[in-house]
């Protein structure tokens, strides 16, 4: 209830507006009974035509202003339900890009997109029902009760006790389904990361014929989620059923009642009809909120599942608001300084006391066997992880001292497993220089060996890309994502074994354009093929999580024994081929 009321309250005056609206619209609709009943009595007591002409003409005017108030009404709280939702929305996509690795294993893919759509979409349908249905519930029972007490205490009674059975009816199972709904909301999230890994691992499933296994699988989710949910609906089934009875218990006493009173003479036609109307109008507003009460425990899991995600505190924050004066005369761009990492669920150090210098017109590369770290290296650069112990600059100053952004402007990481974003590729290539020049972006092309099949494409830069780069090869995504880092021109460029699917005839003229565009900057590459990293100035040799050698090719092929074993390794791969 809480998460409501924060996003409620930028919106307070429209909110307050939507009540004010709704409240008229009630009153007004309560008014008409009480006209109508006093219509027939004088009818019935052949009271002058030109009375009930102005009676008539009372109830015209008072349907028409209630009418216009259930109107904008109405139109007030869906555009107070959209800007909640839409609040909502930015508010958990703004966390979720602050969010570490970490956190988002901790929540899952998965879930963060069911919490930002489905779970909102439930939260703004339960708002715009409480609304409507739920607030005007107490001053639709209380105006009813008086105005039934007012004439005839009997029934006001009766009407009261009714009402209350009602209202105990909808908390019990209001309270029953709320454990159904928090399973509910799992089992959904459960469907969705199913079948987010069956589609986009449907070249795997189809590879491996386990397309029977995976519909199996699916099935269980949907069984599981069908199941609970019809527990649930079973749940308010009965309170449907038990409310209708008491509705129509309500009228026969009603009808049974009034009959004795108007052959004493104490009651009226037209006060028969005003009671029917306030007790029917009492009545549908209980039943309409019971509809609501359907939405509300799963709207409140929902709230809850989206209140987690926004009052997380992210493993990775800005310890500092201020960055650090920029000085592009120090030669030493990146330093690891006594550097240590252990994960957080790890019992030992993934990475342990790297030391090493990343100087301006320099290659660094890291070269090691799988989970090695090499990519770690890479993550905590970017600070995607804060290192344990030790500590790794950027300019001479500690990357925690400098905010999260001012860090990643100075840097542009090619990721081993290349995404590009659906667009064209003129905008995925500007995705890290905004006002690049075509004529620039086709020189980061031309460099990075993309620039010939961009050209032979009937588009150029224009060329559609889909989600992911499908519509592209491996290694023309690669040059692509090569591309995109060099029009950012920064310090320090990171390529996390980007070569790994490219050619060796590309892969060597890459290189060899890369040296010259890359001269004022410092260049860390991660690889596992020695080909790509021996001319480079430095070369890191990991082991284990430790630094098994450092020096150039010709130094390590000398001095450290697990870097014979890799290009021992891969020479003989490549003589056998």
């Amino acid at each position: 209830m809480n998460l409501i009321l924060r996003f409620l309250k930028p919106h307070w005056k429209l909110c307050l507006l939507t009540i004010v609206l709704l409240i008229m619209d009630v009153s007004g609709a309560l008014f008409i009974p009480t006209l109508v009943a006093e219509m027939l009595n004088r009818g019935t007591s052949s009271a002058p035509f030109g009375e009930i002409v102005h009676l008539g003409l009372q109830m015209a005017a008072i349907s028409l202003v209630a009418g216009a108030c259930a109107i904008l009404g109405g139109y007030a709280c869906a555009t107070l339900s959209a800007r909640v939702g839409k609040d909502m929305r930015e508010a958990i996509y703004a966390k979720s890009l602050k969010l570490s690795i970490y956190d988002f294993r901790h929540f899952g893919t998965a879930s963060i997109t069911t919490r930002t759509i489905s779970d909102i979409t439930t939260i703004q349908f339960a708002l715009t029902s409480t609304i409507q249905m739920v607030i005007p519930v107490p001053l639709v029972c209380l105006l009813s009760l008086a105005l039934t007490f007012g004439l005839d205490a009997q029934l006001g009674l009766i009407l009261l006790c009714v009402v209350i059975v009602v209202l105990l009816l909808a908390w019990a199972i209001m309270r029953s389904a709320a454990p159904l709904f928090r399973t509910l909301q799992k089992l959904l999230d459960r469907m969705s990361t199913v079948l987010l890994e069956n589609l986009t691992g449907v070249r795997v499933v189809r590879a491996f014929n386990n397309e029977t296994r995976e519909e199996e699988r699916m099935t269980a989710a949907f069984s599981n989620y069908a199941a609970t949910s019809i527990k649930a609906n079973r749940l308010f089934a009965n309170l449907d059923g038990l409310s209708f009875f008491c509705i129509n218990f309500f009228v026969v006493v009603v009808y049974w009642l009034c009959g004795a009173h108007i052959s004493a003479g104490n009651f009226q036609i037209g006060d028969i009809t005003a009671v029917i109307e306030y007790a029917m109008m009492v009545l549908f507003f209980l039943m309409m909120a019971q509809m609501v009460i359907l939405t509300l425990p799963r709207a409140l899991e929902c709230c809850e599942r989206v209140r987690l995600v926004l009052d997380h505190s992210p493993e990775i924050v800005d310890l500092v608001e201020e960055d650090p004066e920029a000085d592009s005369s120090n030669p030493e761009v990146l330093a690891f300084r006594d550097v240590s990492f252990r994960f957080k669920d790890a019992e030992e150090d993934t990475l342990g006391h790297l030391n090493f210098v990343c100087r301006r017109g320099e290659t660094t590369a890291i070269i090691g066997g799988t989970g090695s770290g090499k990519s770690t290296v890479a993550s905590l650069i970017l600070r995607f992880h804060d290192v344990t112990a030790g500590a790794i600059e950027l300019g001479g100053t500690d990357i925690r001292e400098m905010t999260q952004a001012y860090l990643r402007d100075h840097l542009a990481y090619v990721q081993q497993k290349a995404w590009l974003f659906s667009g064209t590729i003129a905008e995925n290539l500007r995705y890290s220089r905004p006002d690049a020049t075509d004529a620039e972006l086709m020189h980061a092309a031309d460099v990075a060996q993309a620039g010939d099949f961009i050209r032979s494409l009937p588009d150029g830069l224009q060329s559609f890309v889909a989600q992911g780069g499908t519509n592209f090869s491996g290694g023309q995504k690669q040059r692509l994502s090569i591309a995109r880092a060099l029009v950012k021109k920064p310090e320090l460029y990171i390529f996390d074994d980007s070569f790994s699917a490219l050619d060796f005839k590309t892969d060597a003229a890459l290189r060899k354009a890369l040296a010259p565009e890359t001269k004022d900057a410092a260049v860390l590459i991660i690889a596992q093929r020695v080909s790509s990293i021996r001319h480079a100035h430095q070369i890191i040799v990991l082991h284990e999580g430790h630094m098994a050698g450092i020096g150039t090719h010709e130094e390590l092929m000398k001095t450290c024994k697990v870097y014979q074993e890799i290009y021992e390794s891969q020479t003989k791969e490549a003589q056998e081929a």
